[in-house]
Order: C-alpha cells, then sequence, then structure tokens
C-alpha cells in the first residue's frame, strides 16, 4: 500500500540512541505542540497537561528522577533534543470542565444560552468518578490519546522519538512539583535525532502481526 500515513508509520519506530549533537527546530517543536494541543479527548475534557523539557537544567532533572528505576531509558534524557511529559489530572472536577465550556462559547461552539446544557456530558466523568472525587484511571487514558497523536505528528515531521512508561512517577511528582501542580506524570516521549552509527533498531525490519491476524471485518 502506498499513502502517506502508511509512510510515516512504516518509517516510525522507537529509538534506542540518540544524537546529542542534534535538536528538533523552533518551527517544528511549534507543530508539536499545536498536534499536542488539538489531540482528542473523551467529552473535549483535555485533563491534561504537556511538560516539554527543553534546558539543560530541567534535563537533569529529569535524568535525575532514574535514580531508583528505569535506569536503562535514563541515557535518552541527556542526548535526545526534548522529553515531553503527558500529565494528567487525578480528580477531574466540573469547574474544569467549565474550563472547557466557557472555550467553546468563546470559540463560537456552544451558544452561551445553552452553557448550563452543556454539562450534560458531565455525566461521562460522573461515571468515572469514585467517592473521592478520584477519575485517575479515566483521566490517565484520554493522555495516551494524545501521546499517539503526538507519535505520528513527529514522525510525520522527519523526527525521532521514544515513548517511556519506564519512568518513575514518583521522583517526577518530587522534582517537578512546581509544573506539575497536583498532575501526574507516568508515561514520557523522547523526541530527537537518532545516533547511526550505535541506534541497532534503526536497522531492523519492521515487524507486526499479519492484518488476517488482528483485524475482523463483520
Amino acid at each position: 500500500m502506498t499513502h502517506p500515513i502508511i509512510t510515516d508509520l512504516e518509517a516510525r519506530y522507537t529509538a534506542k540512541k540518540y544524537d546529542a549533537t542534534k535538536r528538533v527546530s523552533a518551527e517544528d517543536l511549534a507543530v508539536i505542540c499545536q498536534a499536542m494541543r488539538l489531540s482528542p479527548s473523551s467529552i473535549n475534557s483535555q485533563p491534561w497537561k504537556f511538560i516539554v523539557i527543553e534546558s539543560d537544567q530541567a534535563k537533569q532533572r529529569m535524568h535525575d528522577t532514574f535514580a531508583n528505576k528505569f535506569q536503562f531509558n535514563q541515557p535518552h534524557i541527556k542526548t535526545a533534543s526534548h522529553i515531553i511529559l503527558f500529565t494528567y489530572n487525578p480528580k477531574y472536577t466540573r469547574e474544569d470542565y467549565a474550563k472547557v465550556i466557557d472555550t467553546d462559547i468563546a470559540n463560537g461552539r456552544t451558544p452561551a444560552k445553552n452553557r448550563e446544557q452543556a454539562f450534560g456530558a458531565y455525566a461521562f466523568v460522573d461515571l468515572n468518578t469514585d467517592a473521592s472525587g478520584n477519575n485517575a484511571a479515566w483521566t490517565k487514558t484520554q493522555t495516551y490519546l494524545a501521546l499517539g497523536n503526538t507519535m505520528h505528528a513527529v514522525a510525520r515531521l522527519g523526527i525521532d522519538s521514544t515513548p517511556m512508561e519506564g519512568v518513575d512517577s514518583e521522583l517526577i511528582s518530587e522534582l517537578f512539583a512546581d509544573e506539575l501542580d497536583g498532575y501526574i506524570c507516568e508515561v514520557a516521549l523522547v523526541i530527537g535525532y537518532h545516533e547511526t552509527q550505535t541506534d541497532y533498531n534503526a536497522k531492523l525490519p519492521k515487524s507486526r502481526l499479519s492484518q488476517d491476524q488482528i483485524i475482523q471485518v463483520v
């Protein structure tokens, strides 16, 4: 099959070594940030924040979060161009959703007179919220929608990436407390350009189960 989307996905792979001399341009980073912002989420809840780690000081903090575990991912932090923390709100509230509705009104998507009616969609949040107000299981899943969208956007730009669930959420919460402000990070995306000589994964053929093994049309 020949199609730009398939070309992107055929070329995309998980980079294992990054070239520390290469950086993602400001122009491409702006596209990536817009792609994250435009990611879909249930009821357009957008229960996330994306923390883009760019400076040497912030990279050192992220490097330090690997003190206790997942050290195999630590080398990426200082060699890759950027690290993006995909964070979620563990206690998404009606007040949080009100910001979405008010933005919809400002953008002309929802008439101001229908503001209260628009809260009907909040029933989906209630269905996923426990007695203590925690809905982390639901909000966390939304970040993976954004992650997948971002990974394709990055591939379209010819930039390499490495998704990482191998991160220490507790240490990230401690060392990035000001940026997180109560949000939680359990997955991150490293972006940059692979090192051509030592990234063994770049040379391996892509391997996936066949379409008839995983897709059933009924």
